[in-house]
């Protein structure tokens, strides 16, 4: 079983630009290739958990944002990095789209799409951290049983604190929350 660090995408790893699925729109955070080399070289997988909610409601279809994974893989190997997962929810309960117009247990903050990638790409939860720039990021990370970090960026607007809502870790970052996740114990 191998460690992992599950990233958020929007708002975490790149800009968070609503709905989209253009790869040509993808905005990196400045410091996201530096974060993600020194998590790799501390032995972390790299798997993206996203709420792609654009799907259910009809805005972009699952061919797009598979085109926008496809750009986001080419852009991590011109850095010498590589996804080992991208794990999305399509669903919204209030969907346009009747097939993804369901609740569901992948779409965070529940722990769905952290456990099936951790199945899937053999991660021990205990040992594996989750970063996002929202409470629900930390609710999902939590309940699957892994240590989480917030980015405290100014997204995170409800600030409703309940259980599993409470990060390990503030960070200003997704560098400062790479180098906390390093230097914690059992990193």
């Amino acid at each position: 079983m191998k460690k992992a660090v599950f990233l958020d995408k929007d708002g975490t790893l790149v800009a968070d630009v609503p709905y989209n699925a253009d790869p040509a729109k993808v905005q990196w955070m400045p410091d996201a290739m530096d974060a993600l080399q020194l998590l790799r070289a501390h032995g972390y997988a790299l798997v993206v958990v996203s709420n792609q909610s654009g799907i259910a409601r009809g805005y972009f279809d699952e061919q797009q944002l598979q085109a926008l994974i496809a750009g986001m893989q080419s852009r991590l190997q011109y850095n010498g990095l590589h996804l080992d997962g991208f794990y999305y929810c399509p669903h919204h309960p209030e969907g346009a789209v009747e097939d993804y117009a369901i609740a569901c247990r992948c779409r965070k903050p529940l722990p769905g799409l952290l456990e099936l990638a951790a199945r899937e790409l053999h991660i021990c939860l205990p040992q594996s951290w989750m970063i996002g720039d929202i409470l629900n990021d930390v609710e999902a990370g939590n309940r699957a049983g892994c240590r989480t970090v917030l980015i405290d960026n100014g997204n995170e607007t409800e600030w409703i604190m309940a259980d599993y809502r409470t990060p390990a870790y503030y960070a200003q970052s997704l560098a400062d929350a790479a180098g906390y996740i390093i230097s914690s114990p059992t990193s």
